[in-house]
């Protein structure tokens, strides 16, 4: 009778080791089916925790790229120096699929933005506002003046600078914003100004 009992206690241990094997392999289920999704390595390569060690595979990144026309027109055009900021944009412009233009501040510059084809006007003009090259202060009245209407100003500059941002809207800028949320409306920028506005152009 004891022995029996041993035995079907042996018997009833069985499914509980089963169980704390199944335990982890359920983890990583979980994982590659995207409950952890919004964590902070999301994306990217994970082992698990220190405990199972399983492989979790990373979950596929979207490569899509937008293809960019030769033929069409650039409708956006930057004052920007910055090294970090001109990098950013170019990455953004190649994922939308628009082409961007990088200008400087020169004394030909408002003639050459404003004296082309009305199809190919510029749609929008960004001012990294403490490009102290580019005198935004005074170059944005002058393009406004000559753009009228239909060109969108925008400036992006430290969310401290208050006096700026003050002075940045009195001299024509439509739009004036703090770096951060210039990056993250970035794309979006992109493509209302530099997709919608060559579509707007194609219809007209």
């Amino acid at each position: 009778m004891n022995n029996g009992g041993n035995g079907g206690a042996r018997r009833k241990g069985k499914p509980r080791r089963q169980q704390t094997f199944v335990g982890p392999m359920d983890h990583s289920y979980r994982v590659v089916n995207g409950n952890m999704a919004d964590s902070p390595h999301a994306g990217g390569e994970s082992r698990g925790n220190g405990q199972n060690g399983h492989y979790v595979e990373p979950a596929p990144k979207d490569t899509v790229v937008a293809p960019v026309r030769e033929d069409s027109p650039i409708r956006i055009y930057c004052f920007i120096e910055d090294l970090f900021f001109l990098a950013k944009i170019q990455e953004a412009a190649r994922k939308v699929g628009v082409k961007v233009g990088f200008v400087k501040a020169d004394k030909d510059i408002v003639s050459r933005l404003a004296d082309v084809p009305e199809g190919s006007r510029p749609s929008l003009i960004v001012f990294d506002l403490n490009n102290v090259s580019a005198k935004p202060l005074t170059l944005i009245p002058r393009l406004k003046s000559k753009m009228k209407r239909g060109t969108s100003v925008i400036g992006f500059l430290s969310h401290l600078q208050g006096d700026l941002k003050a002075k940045a809207m009195e001299a024509g800028c439509d739009m004036v914003m703090p770096r951060s949320a210039f990056s993250q409306n970035l794309p979006n920028l992109l493509r209302r100004h530099g997709l919608d506005a060559e579509l707007e152009a194609v219809e007209a």
